[in-house]
């Protein structure tokens, strides 16, 4: 299959489109901006509380004549730009395929090693969230603002949390689980050169050894990094960028301190991590990219917190180590935490966890409500500097494809580190009321993650979708649900190269995300929960129909309390969010059909941990039979906040070839 790295199939239809947009355009900014004039978020309304002078008000009686007036005047050429440009939809392509090809551009990524099939296996990081990228007039709707901005700070921030090293901590003593300070002063952190990252101190080798698996850069050449590797057959093959920190139990994991000296020395040689070229230099423009002291958003920030995994700067003198431990370990996804949890819910085979930060070494992205076309350009340029293939700009305009006039487009949006071999879109043909403007629909596509020694490629295939959103649409979401399942199994039934008997591929993974617009415990969702899409993939959420894993929350935040103080950063979001009592107020909850009007009789009828309508799933059918896939980590993500009202969400999949470490 041919894969579209443009919208329209020659160049003269792409220049006539770039005319007639160019006629609309300004009729859609000045309409856009009167209407988002009139819609304020609880942001701006705070600021303009504390105006005595009512200033924006004058500003908005002097402006909106002249809106008025401007987009009177661009009426007639608007009509005649849409009269050229409507036709012009039936030849367009449904998505646009972006390769990068400089790949100095992507100076936060490591370079990929081809998967042979070697070892006992290979994890994939799956990520996925509602972004809320709008015309900003729309948006606002949403409590959000300055989509442009946003988009931006969103791709920033993605690529920076998916670039950071990945540090994983084994504590071999059975009776120990402290963790000394001493371990994790060792590490520095992912923005510091090559010298740095490759930093380790011989003199904790007594209760410590690590084993540092990739740079920023990709190089990991060196023959101890070999050694290490072949003999300590923890990590799995093609793991890139990961620390590996084993604790034994001697000496309770504590140091001495001639050793806890040479490690403070190193630290504090190492030096401030470097910032981004481009970020800090820019002055934020929303309240959403402000940082505050503690703020995790943004690995380039110097106030990112203890999980940024790990930087420490330790000054000359006593240090107490009890309180670096605190600071460190707060929330850091170690195996501390894990085995913490896991005395909670014992029948739980994997981690989760609410993070600060997308998931290290980030594989595939599926992102919804990308709908604003400027957005998509400054999110792609973004995201670029980390995942090399980008499909964008998926979905249909004007009447053709669908069965109703479509204004926007799905907002769907995928990224990868793995090569696109095949890619297809269908537009859901029964949406309603303000659903059928936009050409919501499922964007399939296989990947190539590898291939073995018998040169047969290794595959995967991921779905992205976006659902109905209008309540009470139970009907609507299940046919489309029905769909999804029926041209999923077109798709891979199109794409197969191979055979039962001569089997030229060997599937890997097969995953859907998307916004589904239903939750797991909302009484008026029984239809969707009880689908038969949930027999075929496995939610690792889910314990039944209308019955979610304790440990599971809510990914639709209250749109009122986007800007409290509280949730407003990465790290005040995941305290709030870790707490039973934090979340009520700020996650939207399923309700009973007969709750209370009250703010007291409201929280009485909250049911479960949120309402979770954002699903990563997984199925085991279908797969190369030799292999077994299984969830490794579930998270909750919060370095978004401020910037959508939704939580992301994040699946690590662990496919198990069953053959011993070479």
């Amino acid at each position: 299959m041919v894969l579209y790295t443009s919208p329209f199939p020659n160049s003269f239809l792409s220049v006539l489109h770039s005319f007639s947009w160019g006629l609309i355009f300004p009729c859609y900014w000045l309409a856009d901006r009167l209407v988002a004039s009139f819609v304020p978020t609880t942001y701006e309304k705070r600021q303009r509380a504390d105006d005595p002078c009512y200033f924006h008000a004058l500003c908005i009686i002097i402006t909106t004549p002249i809106y008025l007036a401007l987009l009177v005047a661009s009426l007639p050429f608007a009509l005649i730009g849409f009269l050229l440009w409507s036709p012009l939809q039936s030849a367009r392509r449904p998505y646009i395929y972006s390769r990068l090809e400089d790949k100095n551009h992507a100076n936060g990524a490591t370079l990929l090693t081809e998967w042979k099939a070697a070892g006992s296996g290979k994890s994939f990081c799956f990520g996925s969230a509602n972004v809320c990228l709008l015309p900003d007039s729309l948006a606002r709707f949403n409590n959000v603002f300055n989509t442009q901005a946003r988009a931006k700070e969103i791709g920033r921030r993605i690529r920076n949390g998916a670039s950071r090293p990945q540090i994983k901590i084994y504590i071999d003593s059975p009776t120990n689980t402290s963790i000394s300070a001493a371990s994790f002063s060792s590490l520095v952190s992912p923005q510091g050169g090559d010298s740095t990252n490759r930093t380790v101190n011989a003199g904790i080798k007594r209760t410590t050894s690590m084993e540092y698996k990739g740079d920023n850069s990709g190089s990991n050449n060196s023959e101890d990094s070999r050694e290490d590797k072949g003999g300590a057959g923890e990590p799995n093959e093609g793991e890139e960028n990961t620390c590996i920190v084993r604790i034994n139990g001697e000496d309770n994991g504590h140091m001495s301190d001639a050793e806890m000296d040479t490690v403070n020395g190193q630290a504090h040689a190492s030096g401030p991590a470097e910032p981004s070229p481009e970020g800090d230099a820019e002055i934020s423009k929303t309240p959403n990219h402000k940082q505050k002291e503690g703020d995790s958003g943004s690995l380039d920030s110097y106030s990112a917190s203890r999980e940024s995994l790990v930087k420490v700067r330790v000054g000359d003198g006593s240090v107490d180590q009890s309180t670096v431990n605190n600071k460190l370990l707060y929330k850091a996804s170690i195996m501390k935490k894990t085995s913490v949890r896991k005395k909670k819910h014992t029948d739980e085979t994997f981690d989760h966890e609410i993070s600060a930060f997308f998931p290290a070494n980030l594989d595939f992205l599926c992102l919804q409500e990308v709908f604003d076309k400027r957005a998509a350009e400054k999110l792609k340029e973004q995201l670029h500097h980390y995942f090399e293939y980008i499909v964008y700009d998926v979905g249909v305009y004007s009447c053709h494809g669908c069965c109703s006039f479509k204004f926007v487009n799905s907002g769907l949006l995928f990224a990868s580190r793995y090569p696109v071999m095949d890619a297809a879109y269908h537009c859901y043909p029964n949406g309603r009321g303000t659903d059928s403007l936009a050409s919501k629909g499922a964007l399939f596509l296989k990947v190539q993650v590898g291939s073995t020694p018998q040169d047969q490629r290794i595959v995967g295939y991921i779905s992205c979708t976006h659902l109905q959103a209008i309540a009470g649409d139970t009907t609507v979401r299940c046919e489309q649900l029905d769909m999804l399942q029926d041209w999923l199994s077109e798709f891979r039934k199109s794409t197969s190269s191979s055979s039962t008997a001569n089997p030229e591929e060997l599937v890997a993974f097969d995953v859907i995300c998307g916004d589904l617009n239903f939750d797991n415990c909302s009484s008026e969702d029984k239809l969707e929960q009880q689908h038969s899409l949930f027999t075929l993939y496995k939610d690792p959420c889910r314990i039944g129909p209308g019955e979610d894993k304790p440990w599971a929350i809510g990914t639709l935040l209250d749109p009122e309390g986007l800007y409290d103080e509280e949730v407003c950063t990465p790290d005040n979001l995941q305290k709030v969010l870790e707490s039973e009592e934090g979340r009520k107020g700020y996650l939207v909850y399923p309700t009973s059909k007969n709750h209370g009007s009250s703010q007291k009789g409201r929280k009485a009828s909250l049911k479960g941990n949120g309402r979770r309508i954002d699903y990563m799933l997984y199925t085991e059918e279908g797969l190369y039979l030799e292999w077994k896939v299984e969830v490794e980590e579930f998270s909750f993500i919060t370095q978004l906040a401020g910037l959508t009202d939704h939580l992301p969400v994040a699946m690590r999949l662990m496919v198990s070839t069953g053959e011993d470490d070479p």
